[in-house]
């Protein structure tokens, strides 16, 4: 037996600490469906204040926190002189979660503050419970009240976030709760003034109130070693709120007949161990084990893949083979019904449509999704990139901006660090170059790397085009620095036509797996002409059988695509009355739910590929 030399033990060492870093450093509670918990769901009154009457005086200064006339403060009159003007009343009702845009037409294109109301009576079962309430997400700007009493504020339209409720704030009977929404775009803010889709506001998730022990598990990691894909050591950590008396925590699988304990030391438990003999989650065979983690006070119960994910020169790897990604980019909107995406049922219609079209992979843009759709992507097989909405000219030379877009990514990984389906954290989309812009970039990928170094880092890119040779180059700086390297091309939609793609050569000067985030072009659903005539489904079908032959000679490091989009989503800038009248046509689904002829065109194309790679 060879005696392992000591700078192998000091490398083995520091990637096991690093990987038991795997989480953000927040309070976030994760795996909340496997938690004690009351729904807040359903009807909430609201009240429209684009004045922000309720926050702020006439002389516009920030109202004190008994002042009788803050929205957050009790609307009863004590008695027929008290004079109230305000006040929430079941006639103004809005459901939650849900965008308040779609809800009524008075509300379409609101930017503004919103203020909601719930109340609902609670009374702990155990005494010394913490309670802690949960937001899936509320864009944008969010301040919690209860009873009167401020819990917190929020800022990010796509992350969840949670506060404690101290015991002093909460009653058993007539409970109200206050959220102040602010959807207004500002140019500090991730995503700042200018975006490509509808600024959805309102309680845009589900609402929680978490009942948990004393001392709980707040967080965990649980993942493969990712520096010997072949192998089965799990390496992470388990982290908890509160002195675990016993100093002791377990893992267990019961499928593997594996239990393991591990020492608490302060308030976290770092654990190594080896599988079994087990299935590796893959596209092919989304194999998911019940892991439950437990300690003195307290169980949580979890859905977990193992895979490894890398790259090996110009190829991805996933399981230590090849892989290609058949993709597909979603916006989080149900077209049908012009509104943000919340539910079970709104993820199983989206990632439906991706695995008819025969996806292995879908880029969840340009914004983290409902959890809900990486966890049924963890079941279907769907391999995911998830992005922060740090999009396309926002202030780079702030440090503030930087630190929120880091706040965001780190919620983002906290909340889906678990998922075998994601594979890919990215950290923007079409920034324009500067060194400005390539720092801050920088920054936020090392952030990522750090987070978490078992998954990708990417950004989706622009493209250089060099007219005499007819050439198209990736040479963005930030391409250095990033694991895959993704572009955005439209090429034949927004300059020349479908047939362009016959002329066209692509190079990049990085020697690593080479990717197309979007490219598209736009078709208003039931118009059809010759395939010259834009806006028609047929020369959306001619772009992509374009596109595809155009495919087929890319260099020997292209490692798929995910064209721009599934489903036609709604968008401000796009203002052509006849063919968009503020939608966004890119989709291989129209507004009505109808598949396109350029969805039957991306389907055949990736089955053909499906049957090369078996």
């Amino acid at each position: 037996m060879k005696r392992k030399s000591s700078s192998a033990l000091v490398f083995g060492l520091l990637l096991f600490f690093t990987i038991s870093k795997v989480q953000a450093q927040n309070d976030l509670i994760t795996n909340t469906a496997a938690r004690q918990s009351l729904s807040l769901n359903g009807k909430w009154e609201y009240i429209i204040d684009p004045y922000e009457t309720g926050f702020y005086d006439y002389r516009f200064k920030e109202r004190a926190a008994g002042d009788r006339e803050a929205y957050w403060n009790s609307d009863v009159p004590d008695n027929k002189l008290d004079r109230k003007e305000h006040g929430y009343i079941s006639k103004y009702s809005i459901n939650v979660p849900g965008d308040w845009n779609s809800q009524d037409p008075k509300f379409k294109y609101y930017e503004g503050t919103v203020w909601y109301k719930k109340s609902f009576d609670f009374k702990k079962k155990n005494p010394s419970d913490k309670l802690f309430l949960y937001f899936g997400a509320v864009n944008y700007r969010t301040d919690v009240y209860l009873n009167g009493k401020k819990l917190g504020s929020h800022k990010g339209g796509f992350t969840p976030f949670n506060f404690e409720i101290p015991d002093s704030a909460l009653k058993d009977e007539a409970n109200f709760l206050i959220v102040k929404v602010d959807n207004k775009r500002y140019a500090d803010e991730i995503p700042t003034l200018n975006t490509d889709w509808w600024n959805y506001g309102g309680i845009t998730r589900d609402v929680l109130l978490i009942s948990l022990p004393k001392a709980y598990i707040k967080d965990y990691v649980i993942q493969l070693n990712p520096k010997n894909p072949a192998g089965n050591e799990v390496l992470g950590n388990v982290k908890f709120d509160g002195p675990v008396a016993d100093k002791m925590v377990s893992i267990e699988i019961p499928e593997l007949k594996l239990k393991k304990q591990f020492k608490v030391i302060g308030n976290e438990a770092k654990i190594n161990f080896t599988l079994p003999k087990f299935q590796r989650w893959s596209p092919e065979m989304p194999k998911l084990y019940e892991v439950i983690v437990s300690c003195q006070t307290d169980q949580v119960k979890e859905k977990i893949g193992f895979r490894s994910i890398k790259t090996e020169g110009i190829q991805l790897i996933l399981n230590d083979k090849p892989i290609f990604l058949r993709g597909i980019s979603i916006h989080s909107e149900i077209p049908q019904e012009s509104r943000r995406a919340y539910s079970q049922k709104d993820a199983e219609q989206l990632l439906g449509w991706a695995k008819e079209l025969g996806c292995n992979m879908v880029r969840l843009a340009h914004y983290p999704h409902d959890e809900k759709m990486t966890r049924l992507a963890d079941s279907l097989g769907l391999m995911v990139w998830s992005e922060i909405p740090v999009y396309w000219t926002i202030n780079f030379s702030s440090q503030k901006v930087l630190q929120k877009a880091k706040k965001q990514l780190d919620e983002m990984i906290t909340r889906d660090h678990n998922r075998a389906s994601v594979i890919i954290w990215s950290v923007g989309n079409e920034t324009p170059v500067s060194e400005t812009r390539t720092n801050f970039m920088k920054s936020l990928l090392a952030t990522a790397k750090k987070d978490d170094p078992t998954r990708l880092v990417a950004a989706a890119l622009e493209v250089n085009y060099h007219s005499a040779e007819n050439l198209r180059t990736i040479d963005d700086p930030l391409g250095e620095f990033v694991d895959i390297v993704a572009f955005n091309q439209y090429l034949g939609w927004y300059g020349g036509t479908p047939e362009s793609c016959r002329e066209a050569n692509w190079a990049t000067k990085y020697k690593k797996p080479l990717f197309i985030s979007e490219t598209g072009a736009e078709a208003l659903g039931g118009y059809h002409g010759d395939r010259t005539t834009l806006w028609t489904e047929e020369f959306q079908e001619w772009f992509y059988q374009e596109q595809i032959a155009m495919l087929k000679r890319m260099p020997a490091n292209f490692v798929g695509i995910s064209p721009w989009i599934l489903a036609d989503f709604r968008s401000p800038r796009r203002n052509n009355p006849t063919y968009q009248d503020g939608w966004n046509n890119k989709g291989f689904i129209d507004q009505n739910g109808r598949k396109k002829k350029s969805f039957f065109i991306l389907k055949e194309y990736y089955k053909e590929i499906q049957q090369t790679q078996k």
